[in-house]
Protein backbone atom coordinates (compact mmCIF):
# COMPACT_ATOMS: atom_id res chain seq x y z
CA UNK A 1 0.00 0.00 0.00
CA UNK A 2 1.26 3.41 -1.28
CA UNK A 3 2.64 5.85 2.09
CA UNK A 4 0.45 8.60 2.27
CA UNK A 5 1.53 12.15 2.84
CA UNK A 6 0.14 15.80 3.02
CA UNK A 7 2.91 17.21 0.75
CA UNK A 8 4.86 15.81 -1.34
CA UNK A 9 7.54 18.24 -2.82
CA UNK A 10 10.24 16.61 -6.11
CA UNK A 11 13.85 18.01 -5.26
CA UNK A 12 15.04 19.54 -2.49
CA UNK A 13 17.14 22.93 -3.65
CA UNK A 14 16.22 26.28 -1.92
CA UNK A 15 12.91 26.66 -2.69
CA UNK A 16 11.95 22.77 -2.08
CA UNK A 17 13.87 22.47 1.28
CA UNK A 18 12.33 25.60 2.61
CA UNK A 19 9.00 24.73 1.02
CA UNK A 20 9.81 20.89 3.08
CA UNK A 21 10.41 22.82 6.47
CA UNK A 22 7.43 25.69 6.40
CA UNK A 23 5.57 22.53 5.25
CA UNK A 24 6.07 20.66 8.67
CA UNK A 25 5.71 24.39 10.45
CA UNK A 26 2.11 23.98 9.13
CA UNK A 27 1.41 21.02 10.42
CA UNK A 28 1.29 18.91 7.16
CA UNK A 29 2.83 15.64 6.96
CA UNK A 30 5.34 16.25 4.34
CA UNK A 31 8.20 14.35 2.27
CA UNK A 32 10.83 15.13 -0.20
CA UNK A 33 11.97 13.75 -2.83
CA UNK A 34 16.10 13.80 -4.02
CA UNK A 35 17.53 12.21 -6.46
CA UNK A 36 21.43 13.11 -5.96
CA UNK A 37 22.35 15.78 -3.19
CA UNK A 38 20.21 18.05 -0.40
CA UNK A 39 20.36 21.38 -1.38
CA UNK A 40 20.03 20.94 -5.11
CA UNK A 41 22.53 23.14 -7.38
CA UNK A 42 22.35 26.29 -5.28
CA UNK A 43 24.29 24.79 -2.11
CA UNK A 44 26.24 21.96 -4.31
CA UNK A 45 26.96 23.64 -7.53
CA UNK A 46 25.67 27.03 -7.84
CA UNK A 47 25.58 29.95 -5.26
CA UNK A 48 27.35 28.88 -2.44
CA UNK A 49 30.31 26.85 -4.14
CA UNK A 50 31.42 29.83 -6.54
CA UNK A 51 31.16 32.55 -3.93
CA UNK A 52 33.88 30.60 -1.61
CA UNK A 53 35.88 30.67 -5.23
CA UNK A 54 35.33 34.44 -5.33
CA UNK A 55 36.80 34.68 -1.86
CA UNK A 56 39.45 32.93 -2.79
CA UNK A 57 40.17 35.20 -5.63
CA UNK A 58 39.46 38.41 -3.47
CA UNK A 59 42.05 37.23 -0.92
CA UNK A 60 44.68 37.10 -3.90
CA UNK A 61 43.82 40.67 -5.07
CA UNK A 62 44.53 42.02 -1.74
CA UNK A 63 47.47 39.43 -1.60
CA UNK A 64 48.58 40.51 -5.22
CA UNK A 65 47.94 44.69 -4.03
CA UNK A 66 49.51 44.82 -0.20
CA UNK A 67 51.00 48.73 -0.82
CA UNK A 68 47.47 50.09 -2.06
CA UNK A 69 46.84 49.29 1.91
CA UNK A 70 50.75 50.47 3.43
CA UNK A 71 51.76 46.62 3.74
CA UNK A 72 54.56 44.73 1.92
CA UNK A 73 54.59 40.55 1.37
CA UNK A 74 57.72 39.47 0.06
CA UNK A 75 57.62 37.01 -2.50
CA UNK A 76 55.11 36.20 -4.95
CA UNK A 77 51.27 34.96 -4.23
CA UNK A 78 50.36 32.39 -6.09
CA UNK A 79 47.14 30.26 -6.14
CA UNK A 80 47.18 26.48 -5.15
CA UNK A 81 44.06 25.36 -7.82
CA UNK A 82 43.53 22.10 -5.66
CA UNK A 83 43.35 23.83 -2.35
CA UNK A 84 40.77 26.37 -3.72
CA UNK A 85 38.76 23.85 -4.83
CA UNK A 86 38.85 21.58 -2.17
CA UNK A 87 38.11 24.57 0.83
CA UNK A 88 35.03 25.52 -2.27
CA UNK A 89 33.26 21.50 -2.19
CA UNK A 90 34.26 21.22 1.63
CA UNK A 91 31.76 24.44 2.20
CA UNK A 92 29.51 23.14 -0.37
CA UNK A 93 29.61 19.32 1.62
CA UNK A 94 28.77 21.23 5.40
CA UNK A 95 25.55 22.94 3.81
CA UNK A 96 24.55 20.03 2.40
CA UNK A 97 24.96 18.11 6.01
CA UNK A 98 23.09 21.44 7.36
CA UNK A 99 20.24 20.59 5.10
CA UNK A 100 20.03 17.05 6.43
CA UNK A 101 19.87 18.22 9.77
CA UNK A 102 16.86 20.89 9.03
CA UNK A 103 14.85 17.61 7.62
CA UNK A 104 15.58 15.81 10.30
CA UNK A 105 14.89 18.34 12.89
CA UNK A 106 11.18 19.11 11.58
CA UNK A 107 10.73 15.85 11.13
CA UNK A 108 10.65 15.75 7.05
CA UNK A 109 10.78 12.34 5.12
CA UNK A 110 13.64 12.37 2.88
CA UNK A 111 12.97 9.96 -0.37
CA UNK A 112 15.99 8.73 -2.14
CA UNK A 113 15.45 8.65 -6.24
CA UNK A 114 13.75 9.71 -9.40
CA UNK A 115 10.36 11.33 -8.80
CA UNK A 116 7.61 11.12 -11.71
CA UNK A 117 4.08 12.25 -11.62
CA UNK A 118 1.71 9.10 -11.97
CA UNK A 119 -2.23 9.65 -11.83
CA UNK A 120 -3.60 12.20 -9.60
CA UNK A 121 -2.43 12.48 -6.10
CA UNK A 122 0.71 9.75 -6.87
CA UNK A 123 4.67 9.93 -6.99
CA UNK A 124 6.58 7.17 -8.07
CA UNK A 125 10.26 6.94 -7.33
CA UNK A 126 12.03 4.79 -8.63
CA UNK A 127 16.60 4.39 -8.50
CA UNK A 128 18.36 7.37 -9.71
CA UNK A 129 19.49 6.77 -13.31
CA UNK A 130 21.80 10.19 -12.99
CA UNK A 131 25.37 9.81 -11.66
CA UNK A 132 26.69 12.27 -9.26
CA UNK A 133 29.82 14.30 -10.41
CA UNK A 134 31.85 13.06 -7.03
CA UNK A 135 31.13 10.91 -4.42
CA UNK A 136 28.20 11.89 -2.22
CA UNK A 137 27.81 11.83 1.53
CA UNK A 138 26.08 8.58 2.99
CA UNK A 139 22.37 8.34 2.91
CA UNK A 140 21.17 7.69 6.53
CA UNK A 141 19.45 4.62 7.44
CA UNK A 142 16.31 4.96 7.78
CA UNK A 143 15.21 6.96 4.64
CA UNK A 144 12.99 6.10 1.97
CA UNK A 145 13.44 5.03 -1.34
CA UNK A 146 11.76 3.28 -4.61
CA UNK A 147 8.32 2.81 -4.40
CA UNK A 148 4.93 4.47 -4.61
CA UNK A 149 3.98 7.84 -2.43
CA UNK A 150 0.17 9.86 -2.61
CA UNK A 151 0.11 13.10 -1.38
CA UNK A 152 -3.04 15.59 -1.74
CA UNK A 153 -0.32 18.18 -2.82
CA UNK A 154 2.49 17.51 -4.55
CA UNK A 155 5.22 20.43 -5.79
CA UNK A 156 7.51 20.23 -7.68
CA UNK A 157 10.75 22.12 -7.31
CA UNK A 158 13.05 20.33 -9.40
CA UNK A 159 15.46 23.75 -10.95
CA UNK A 160 17.20 23.95 -13.92
CA UNK A 161 20.52 22.91 -15.70
CA UNK A 162 22.81 25.06 -17.86
CA UNK A 163 20.94 25.60 -21.53
CA UNK A 164 22.77 24.23 -23.95
CA UNK A 165 23.35 25.69 -27.75
CA UNK A 166 23.87 23.70 -30.69
CA UNK A 167 27.75 23.90 -31.50
CA UNK A 168 28.66 24.92 -27.92
CA UNK A 169 28.19 21.30 -26.36
CA UNK A 170 30.46 20.80 -23.62
CA UNK A 171 32.25 17.93 -23.30
CA UNK A 172 33.62 18.28 -19.63
CA UNK A 173 37.72 18.81 -21.17
CA UNK A 174 37.46 21.54 -23.21
CA UNK A 175 34.00 23.33 -23.47
CA UNK A 176 32.57 23.62 -19.52
CA UNK A 177 29.31 24.50 -18.17
CA UNK A 178 29.70 26.03 -14.65
CA UNK A 179 30.21 22.51 -12.95
CA UNK A 180 33.27 22.07 -14.89
CA UNK A 181 34.23 25.55 -14.40
CA UNK A 182 33.78 25.56 -10.56
CA UNK A 183 36.45 22.21 -9.95
CA UNK A 184 39.22 22.51 -12.79
CA UNK A 185 41.93 20.42 -12.44
CA UNK A 186 44.21 22.58 -13.08
CA UNK A 187 44.05 26.34 -13.76
CA UNK A 188 44.12 26.69 -17.88
CA UNK A 189 46.30 29.80 -19.00
CA UNK A 190 43.37 30.87 -21.13
CA UNK A 191 39.80 31.21 -21.35
CA UNK A 192 36.27 32.21 -23.43
CA UNK A 193 33.30 32.26 -21.63
CA UNK A 194 30.27 32.85 -23.97
CA UNK A 195 27.32 34.47 -22.05
CA UNK A 196 27.80 37.16 -19.88
CA UNK A 197 25.17 36.90 -17.55
CA UNK A 198 26.21 36.65 -13.75
CA UNK A 199 27.16 33.14 -14.09
CA UNK A 200 29.66 33.98 -17.06
CA UNK A 201 30.65 37.21 -15.44
CA UNK A 202 31.08 35.56 -12.40
CA UNK A 203 33.73 32.78 -13.56
CA UNK A 204 35.08 35.43 -15.87
CA UNK A 205 36.11 37.24 -12.52
CA UNK A 206 37.23 35.03 -10.73
CA UNK A 207 39.78 32.81 -13.34
CA UNK A 208 40.93 36.67 -14.79
CA UNK A 209 42.00 37.35 -10.93
CA UNK A 210 43.09 33.95 -10.80
CA UNK A 211 45.93 34.71 -13.50
CA UNK A 212 43.84 33.27 -16.55
CA UNK A 213 43.44 35.60 -20.54
CA UNK A 214 39.82 35.58 -20.41
CA UNK A 215 37.61 37.10 -23.04
CA UNK A 216 33.92 37.18 -22.78
CA UNK A 217 31.53 37.01 -25.91
CA UNK A 218 28.08 38.34 -25.65
CA UNK A 219 25.57 38.56 -28.32
CA UNK A 220 23.52 41.80 -26.67
CA UNK A 221 25.06 45.32 -27.06
CA UNK A 222 25.95 45.36 -23.22
CA UNK A 223 27.52 42.54 -21.04
CA UNK A 224 24.83 41.92 -18.01
CA UNK A 225 22.24 42.52 -20.37
CA UNK A 226 19.28 42.81 -17.02
CA UNK A 227 21.01 45.55 -15.38
CA UNK A 228 20.65 49.37 -15.94
CA UNK A 229 22.83 50.38 -18.82
CA UNK A 230 24.53 53.04 -16.90
CA UNK A 231 25.81 49.71 -14.53
CA UNK A 232 26.94 47.88 -16.87
CA UNK A 233 28.94 50.28 -18.86
CA UNK A 234 30.60 51.32 -15.78
CA UNK A 235 31.62 47.73 -14.70
CA UNK A 236 32.68 46.68 -18.53
CA UNK A 237 35.63 49.58 -17.87
CA UNK A 238 36.00 47.92 -14.69
CA UNK A 239 36.43 44.68 -15.82
CA UNK A 240 38.46 45.49 -18.80
CA UNK A 241 40.90 48.15 -16.37
CA UNK A 242 41.63 44.29 -14.78
CA UNK A 243 42.32 42.35 -18.44
CA UNK A 244 39.33 41.48 -19.52
CA UNK A 245 38.33 41.84 -23.02
CA UNK A 246 35.21 41.38 -23.99
CA UNK A 247 33.37 41.31 -27.66
CA UNK A 248 29.68 42.77 -27.91
CA UNK A 249 27.06 41.74 -30.59
CA UNK A 250 28.90 38.87 -31.50
CA UNK A 251 28.47 34.98 -31.47
CA UNK A 252 30.21 31.93 -31.28
CA UNK A 253 29.52 30.56 -34.88
CA UNK A 254 31.65 27.68 -34.86
CA UNK A 255 34.14 26.10 -32.14
CA UNK A 256 37.31 24.12 -33.43
CA UNK A 257 39.32 21.51 -30.89
CA UNK A 258 42.43 20.95 -30.58
CA UNK A 259 44.37 18.49 -28.08
CA UNK A 260 44.69 20.81 -25.41
CA UNK A 261 42.66 24.23 -27.14
CA UNK A 262 39.53 25.44 -28.34
CA UNK A 263 39.39 27.55 -31.22
CA UNK A 264 36.38 29.96 -31.17
CA UNK A 265 34.87 31.29 -34.40
CA UNK A 266 33.23 34.53 -33.27
CA UNK A 267 30.72 36.52 -35.70
CA UNK A 268 30.78 40.47 -34.83
CA UNK A 269 28.15 42.87 -35.47
CA UNK A 270 29.65 44.05 -38.91
CA UNK A 271 29.84 40.24 -40.38
CA UNK A 272 33.59 39.81 -39.90
CA UNK A 273 34.78 36.54 -38.03
CA UNK A 274 37.75 36.49 -35.49
CA UNK A 275 39.57 33.63 -34.21
CA UNK A 276 40.20 33.33 -30.55
CA UNK A 277 42.17 30.59 -29.06
CA UNK A 278 42.28 29.66 -25.33
CA UNK A 279 43.26 26.16 -23.89
CA UNK A 280 38.82 26.10 -22.36
CA UNK A 281 35.89 27.77 -22.95
CA UNK A 282 32.82 28.12 -20.39
CA UNK A 283 29.30 28.05 -22.05
CA UNK A 284 27.20 30.39 -19.88
CA UNK A 285 24.30 30.99 -22.09
CA UNK A 286 22.02 30.87 -19.17
CA UNK A 287 19.74 27.86 -18.18
CA UNK A 288 16.65 25.98 -18.37
CA UNK A 289 14.11 24.12 -16.27
CA UNK A 290 14.12 20.50 -15.69
CA UNK A 291 10.86 19.16 -17.01
CA UNK A 292 11.64 16.34 -18.97
CA UNK A 293 10.43 12.98 -17.34
CA UNK A 294 8.21 13.87 -14.71
CA UNK A 295 4.73 12.88 -16.28
CA UNK A 296 3.88 16.50 -16.76
CA UNK A 297 2.36 15.80 -20.40
CA UNK A 298 0.55 12.82 -19.31
CA UNK A 299 -1.53 14.57 -16.30
CA UNK A 300 -1.84 18.17 -18.97
CA UNK A 301 0.39 20.58 -17.09
CA UNK A 302 1.03 23.60 -19.10
CA UNK A 303 4.31 24.57 -19.76
CA UNK A 304 5.80 27.68 -21.14
CA UNK A 305 9.25 28.58 -22.96
CA UNK A 306 10.68 25.38 -21.07
CA UNK A 307 9.33 25.81 -17.80
CA UNK A 308 5.85 25.02 -16.17
CA UNK A 309 3.49 27.59 -15.84
CA UNK A 310 1.88 28.62 -13.03
CA UNK A 311 0.66 31.87 -10.85
CA UNK A 312 1.64 33.99 -8.09
CA UNK A 313 1.04 31.05 -6.01
CA UNK A 314 2.79 28.23 -7.74
CA UNK A 315 -0.72 26.76 -8.88
CA UNK A 316 -0.75 25.36 -12.11
CA UNK A 317 -3.65 24.39 -14.33
CA UNK A 318 -3.93 20.80 -12.95
CA UNK A 319 -5.76 20.83 -8.99
CA UNK A 320 -3.19 19.75 -6.60
CA UNK A 321 0.16 20.43 -8.85
CA UNK A 322 2.27 23.14 -8.22
CA UNK A 323 6.00 24.23 -9.00
CA UNK A 324 7.90 26.61 -7.80
CA UNK A 325 11.58 27.94 -8.39
CA UNK A 326 13.92 28.01 -11.33
CA UNK A 327 11.27 24.97 -12.73
CA UNK A 328 8.47 27.99 -12.61
CA UNK A 329 10.42 30.18 -14.90
CA UNK A 330 12.53 33.37 -14.43
CA UNK A 331 13.71 35.35 -12.58
CA UNK A 332 15.93 31.83 -11.63
CA UNK A 333 16.97 33.05 -8.26
CA UNK A 334 17.60 30.89 -5.28
CA UNK A 335 15.76 33.61 -3.22
CA UNK A 336 12.93 33.53 -5.32
CA UNK A 337 12.62 29.67 -5.37
CA UNK A 338 12.92 30.10 -1.28
CA UNK A 339 10.48 32.78 -1.00
CA UNK A 340 8.08 31.10 -3.86
CA UNK A 341 8.16 28.32 -1.95
CA UNK A 342 6.52 30.31 0.64
CA UNK A 343 3.57 31.55 -0.76
CA UNK A 344 2.45 28.07 -2.28
CA UNK A 345 2.50 26.16 0.94
CA UNK A 346 0.82 29.41 2.85
CA UNK A 347 -1.69 29.51 0.25
CA UNK A 348 -2.22 25.69 0.63
CA UNK A 349 -2.75 25.93 4.36
CA UNK A 350 -5.16 29.06 3.85
CA UNK A 351 -2.56 31.12 6.35
CA UNK A 352 -3.68 34.77 6.28
CA UNK A 353 -1.84 37.56 5.15
CA UNK A 354 -0.42 35.64 1.86
CA UNK A 355 -0.16 37.98 -1.09
CA UNK A 356 0.89 36.35 -4.16
CA UNK A 357 4.79 36.73 -5.50
CA UNK A 358 5.76 40.59 -6.72
CA UNK A 359 8.83 39.21 -9.69
CA UNK A 360 9.69 43.25 -9.74
CA UNK A 361 10.61 43.20 -5.94
CA UNK A 362 13.33 40.30 -6.53
CA UNK A 363 17.08 41.35 -6.56
CA UNK A 364 20.06 40.63 -8.16
CA UNK A 365 23.17 40.30 -7.10
CA UNK A 366 26.46 39.78 -9.28
CA UNK A 367 29.47 38.59 -7.03
CA UNK A 368 32.47 40.11 -9.17
CA UNK A 369 34.27 42.61 -8.34
CA UNK A 370 33.08 45.21 -8.69
CA UNK A 371 29.73 43.76 -7.51
CA UNK A 372 26.30 44.88 -8.92
CA UNK A 373 22.85 44.82 -7.40
CA UNK A 374 19.43 46.06 -8.47
CA UNK A 375 16.07 45.66 -7.78
CA UNK A 376 13.07 47.25 -9.75
CA UNK A 377 13.01 48.83 -13.26
CA UNK A 378 15.85 49.94 -14.75
CA UNK A 379 16.08 53.62 -15.98
CA UNK A 380 15.15 52.82 -19.53
CA UNK A 381 12.24 50.23 -18.46
CA UNK A 382 10.84 53.07 -16.62
CA UNK A 383 10.98 55.27 -19.22
CA UNK A 384 9.21 52.60 -21.35
CA UNK A 385 6.72 51.91 -19.13
CA UNK A 386 5.16 55.63 -19.22
CA UNK A 387 6.68 57.09 -15.69
CA UNK A 388 8.07 60.49 -15.35
CA UNK A 389 11.12 60.09 -13.77
CA UNK A 390 13.47 61.49 -11.16
CA UNK A 391 17.20 60.05 -11.42
CA UNK A 392 19.53 60.74 -8.46
CA UNK A 393 22.91 58.95 -8.32
CA UNK A 394 26.24 58.89 -5.45
CA UNK A 395 29.70 58.07 -6.36
CA UNK A 396 31.78 55.71 -4.24
CA UNK A 397 34.70 58.51 -4.29
CA UNK A 398 32.69 60.79 -2.36
CA UNK A 399 32.20 58.08 0.78
CA UNK A 400 34.45 58.47 3.61
CA UNK A 401 33.81 54.65 4.67
CA UNK A 402 34.74 53.15 0.33
CA UNK A 403 37.37 55.69 0.27
CA UNK A 404 39.36 54.19 3.74
CA UNK A 405 38.20 50.38 1.83
CA UNK A 406 40.34 51.62 -0.54
CA UNK A 407 37.27 50.74 -2.31
CA UNK A 408 36.01 54.17 -4.28
CA UNK A 409 35.39 52.97 -7.56
CA UNK A 410 31.28 53.00 -7.86
CA UNK A 411 27.85 54.62 -8.03
CA UNK A 412 24.40 54.16 -6.77
CA UNK A 413 21.60 55.59 -8.32
CA UNK A 414 17.90 55.35 -7.74
CA UNK A 415 14.93 55.79 -9.99
CA UNK A 416 11.80 57.38 -8.69
CA UNK A 417 8.32 58.28 -10.23
CA UNK A 418 8.17 62.33 -10.14
CA UNK A 419 4.51 62.47 -9.62
CA UNK A 420 4.06 60.31 -6.41
CA UNK A 421 7.78 59.69 -4.97
CA UNK A 422 7.57 56.14 -5.70
CA UNK A 423 10.89 54.28 -5.82
CA UNK A 424 10.85 52.23 -8.44
CA UNK A 425 14.32 51.25 -9.48
CA UNK A 426 17.75 50.70 -7.86
CA UNK A 427 21.11 49.61 -9.22
CA UNK A 428 24.45 49.57 -7.83
CA UNK A 429 27.87 48.36 -8.94
CA UNK A 430 30.93 48.39 -6.11
CA UNK A 431 32.14 47.22 -3.48
CA UNK A 432 29.43 45.57 -1.04
CA UNK A 433 26.75 46.31 -2.96
CA UNK A 434 24.94 43.02 -2.94
CA UNK A 435 24.73 43.27 1.02
CA UNK A 436 23.68 46.61 0.51
CA UNK A 437 20.65 46.11 -1.84
CA UNK A 438 18.01 44.83 0.34
CA UNK A 439 17.84 48.21 2.47
CA UNK A 440 16.07 49.15 -1.12
CA UNK A 441 14.22 46.01 -1.60
CA UNK A 442 12.49 46.68 2.05
CA UNK A 443 11.56 50.33 1.26
CA UNK A 444 9.73 49.18 -1.65
CA UNK A 445 8.06 46.37 -0.79
CA UNK A 446 6.71 48.62 2.19
CA UNK A 447 6.10 51.12 -0.24
CA UNK A 448 8.27 53.69 1.07
CA UNK A 449 8.09 57.35 -0.49
CA UNK A 450 11.63 59.62 -1.12
CA UNK A 451 10.61 61.74 1.90
CA UNK A 452 10.50 59.16 3.99
CA UNK A 453 14.30 57.96 2.88
CA UNK A 454 15.58 61.55 3.33
CA UNK A 455 14.62 61.19 7.24
CA UNK A 456 15.77 58.17 7.52
CA UNK A 457 18.75 58.06 9.63
CA UNK A 458 22.24 55.84 8.22
CA UNK A 459 24.92 55.36 10.42
CA UNK A 460 28.23 57.10 9.98
CA UNK A 461 30.85 55.70 8.37
CA UNK A 462 29.02 53.54 6.27
CA UNK A 463 29.01 52.39 2.38
CA UNK A 464 24.79 52.72 3.46
CA UNK A 465 25.33 56.08 3.55
CA UNK A 466 25.39 56.61 -0.28
CA UNK A 467 22.06 55.14 -0.60
CA UNK A 468 20.54 58.16 1.31
CA UNK A 469 22.65 60.41 -0.63
CA UNK A 470 21.73 59.24 -3.72
CA UNK A 471 17.98 59.05 -2.79
CA UNK A 472 18.90 63.03 -1.77
CA UNK A 473 20.55 63.41 -5.69
CA UNK A 474 17.25 62.46 -7.43
CA UNK A 475 16.03 65.53 -5.60
CA UNK A 476 18.91 68.30 -5.81
CA UNK A 477 19.49 67.73 -2.21
CA UNK A 478 22.88 65.65 -1.94
CA UNK A 479 24.36 67.02 1.08
CA UNK A 480 28.45 65.17 0.06
CA UNK A 481 28.76 65.38 -3.51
Amino acid sequence: MAENYDVIIIGSGPGGYVTAVRSAQLGFKTAIVEREHLGGICLNWGCIPTKALLRSAEIKHYADHPGAYGLKIDGTVSADMAAVVDRSRKVSLRLNGGVGFLMKKNKVDVIWGEAKLGKAGEVVVSKTAKKPMEPQPPVPKGTKGEGTYTAKHVIVATGARPRVLPGLEPDGKLVWTYFEAMVPPEMPKSLVVVGSGAIGIEFAHFYRTMGAEVTVVEVLPQIMPVEDAEVSKFAQKQFEKQGMKFLLEAKVTKVEKGANSVTAHVQKKDGTVEKITAERMISAVGVQGNIENLGLEALGVKTDRGCIAVDGYGRTNVPGIYAIGDVAGPPMLAHKAEHEGVICIEKIAKFPGVHALDKSKIPGCTYCSPQVASVGLTEAKAKEAGYDIRVGRFQFGANGKAIALGEDQGFIKTIFDKKTGQLLGAHMVGAEVTELIQGFVVAMNLETTEEELMHTVFPHPTLSEMMKESVLDAYGRALNA
